[in-house]
C-alpha cells in the first residue's frame, strides 16, 4: 500500500518502504539519508511502531529539506511518535 512522500506538501505516491519521491530523497545530503536507512525498520509502517532514532532521524530530514524549499516544516506525524520519548 502506497503512502504520500513525507516531505512537507509533497503529493506524490511511494512505496511503504520508501521515506520520500525520487526528487525529495536526493535533495537530501547523504548523511541524512543514510541515518534514515540505518534505523529504519522493515513493517514498522505496518505496525506503527517506529523506533525513537528512526523518528527523530526523519524529522530532521522533513525539517531541513522544508527550510531548503522555503517553507515551515510538518513533523506533526513524528512528533507523535516523540511525544512519550
Amino acid at each position: 500500500m502506497a503512502h504520500h512522500c513525507h516531505a512537507t506538501g509533497c503529493t506524490v505516491a511511494v512505496p511503504p518502504e520508501m521515506f520520500m519521491c525520487k526528487s525529495h530523497w536526493f535533495m537530501l545530503p547523504r548523511s541524512f539519508r543514510d541515518r534514515i536507512w540505518a534505523t529504519y525498520r522493515r513493517g514498522q509502517c505496518d505496525d506503527m511502531n517506529p523506533s525513537a532514532d528512526y523518528c527523530l532521524a526523519a524529522k530532521n530530514a522533513i525539517t531541513w529539506l522544508a527550510r531548503k524549499e522555503g517553507i515551515e516544516p510538518d513533523t506533526k506525524l513524528y512528533d507523535f511518535f516523540l511525544r512519550d520519548q
